[in-house]
């Protein structure tokens, strides 16, 4: 008969095993509805192709992915969080693509020390005084302008419109490209989040009669707003962007007029990476050929970055600590490249210029041109105490 000690030893392993192996769950909130519809619909497919690849675990663990749209509500996004932190005990959330989205539902996963991994939104607020070692940005939402600002001043253009929604990220886009733009801003106009009718706003840049336009309006605002555009004969003023109004969902919508537009962005899909020539062959086949746009390509980045952690943490999920520290040091291979996290959880890296063109088969998409900002830090960390 076997001893008392044995018998306690064997119940002590079989019960770690079954606690090793308990299901990891991750809260996503996707935007398929609401003002971010095109744009939540291009992260889904970056999930969806991660989960796939990942077998549908976490660092070898099992895991489960709970997937709900919140329609781009801010106060659904509050109270999906509060059903996944109460009901559900997620270990991770991600997802949702508007900044206010990420203000309201911020608060109650840091309480309950759930790491944040942003897989778009990347606020001003998050990066600053208001740091959180739970928050995790893929980009700052300046960034991409502070790129773009540079080179509108290398082109020489020497004044500007701005255009923009009237919400956080809005504000944060137009800040980033006047904070290293050299030249005038002769207008700068805030539109309602969600609007399709440009009619009054392009009456004002035929008046203002700028060099170009600066331009952030992510998904169907961007398309109406380019389309419009063109349509009340303002191709000549050249366009301008952050790699969000110019990505594929808008030039596959847009088509020829979108040709010549200059955007930047962290990431884009020609980059000479075996990272991510795999995922983007991968999403090409998976998805009837069409390239993916950085709204993708952030999706699946972040579930890669999970699956990394719980394997570097021991697959131990509950020690916030160890998770928060595989998190910080990341050793997956990011389809981005090489980037590292500032002090306040935010990368530093390269950023690119994009130019929209034809590739070999004849399709519109994004071309690299080169780098912009190299190895860059947001203009905000100096303020985070973390």
């Amino acid at each position: 008969m076997p001893s008392m000690n044995k018998i306690a030893a064997a119940l002590a392993l079989c019960c770690a095993a079954t606690a090793h192996a308990d299901t990891i769950k991750v809260g996503i909130a996707l935007d398929i509805s609401g003002p971010f519809s095109a744009l939540g619909a291009e992260a889904r497919d970056g999930f969806e192709l991660a989960i796939e690849k990942l077998g549908g675990q976490l660092g070898g663990q099992p895991a489960e992915f709970l997937r709900t749209d919140f329609g781009g509500s801010p106060e659904q996004a509050n109270q999906l969080v509060s059903r996944y932190l109460q009901r559900d005990k997620i270990s991770f959330f991600t997802g949702p693509i508007g900044s206010n989205a990420a203000l309201a539902v911020g608060p109650a996963l840091f309480a309950a020390k759930v790491p944040y991994l942003s897989s778009n939104p990347g606020p001003s607020v998050y990066a600053g005084d208001k740091c959180n070692p739970y928050f995790f940005a893929q980009y700052q939402n300046d960034t991409y302008d502070e790129a773009a600002g540079k080179v509108a001043n290398e082109k020489g253009y020497k004044n500007v419109v701005l255009i923009a929604p009237n919400y956080p990220a809005g504000k944060d886009h137009l800040n980033g490209f006047k904070r290293l733009y050299a030249g005038a801003v002769k207008d700068e106009i805030y539109t309602r989040l969600g609007q399709i009718d440009y009619a009054a706003e392009i009456a004002q840049i035929r008046a203002a009669r700028p060099d170009a336009v600066f331009f952030f309006l992510p998904g169907a605002m961007g398309i109406n707003f380019v389309k419009q555009y063109v349509g009340g004969g303002l191709k000549d003023i050249p366009l301008i962007a952050p790699g969000f109004s110019a990505d594929e969902d808008v030039i596959q919508a847009v088509g020829e007029p979108m040709i010549g537009v200059l955007n930047t962005a962290h990431w884009t899909h020609d980059l000479d990476l075996p990272a991510n020539a795999e995922f983007v062959a991968a999403f090409r086949k998976k998805y009837d050929g069409r390239y993916p746009s950085v709204y993708a390509a952030m999706a699946y980045d972040t579930l890669m970055a999970m699956d990394a952690a719980v394997r570097d943490a021991g697959g131990k999920v509950q020690d916030r600590e160890a998770v928060l520290k595989a998190l910080r040091n990341p050793s997956f291979q990011s389809v981005r490249g090489e980037f590292r996290y500032g002090a306040n959880n935010y990368p530093v890296q390269n950023y690119y210029l994009r130019e929209v063109g034809k590739d070999a088969d004849g399709r519109l998409t994004n071309k690299l041109v080169g780098i912009t900002l190299e190895q860059h830090q947001d203009a905000y960390v100096g303020a985070c105490k973390m």
